[in-house]
């Protein structure tokens, strides 16, 4: 099942549309219309079972080594849940979920400020 369809994420107060491109067995990707940002979700059955949300984003910058030419630049950021295949139920991951995101969001994601700013 896919999520809703087209998803709109907002990145620095600018609201971008994802429309679904891609459909596997296991996943789903949603893009831009300039495909400077990609929303993937998959799943994968093993041993453990995981699952990743991620989300790649890219902009021109100015390049390094000239200055007066632009250059494509990315990042990515996931979230990956690493279950047994069972012994957590979904509302038991998600408990852990919400205070995990509760302790990183808090103080306006300080947390997330400091990583970001390599502290640990």
């Amino acid at each position: 099942m896919s999520f809703t369809d087209p998803l709109s994420i907002t990145i620095n107060a600018v609201t971008t549309p994802l429309p679904r491109v891609g459909v596997e067995e296991n996943g789903s990707t949603y893009a831009s219309g300039d495909g400077l940002i990609h929303l993937s979700a998959s799943h994968d059955y093993g041993k453990r079972w995981r699952r990743l949300l991620r989300l790649d984003t890219a902009k021109m910058a100015p390049d390094a080594f000239r200055p007066a030419e632009n250059t494509k630049v990315s990042m990515s950021c996931y979230m990956v849940f690493d279950l047994p295949p069972s012994g957590y139920t979904p509302t038991e991951a998600l408990q852990a979920y919400v205070g995990f995101k509760t302790l990183y969001t808090a103080t306006s994601d300080l947390m997330i400020t400091k990583l970001l700013g390599g502290e640990s």
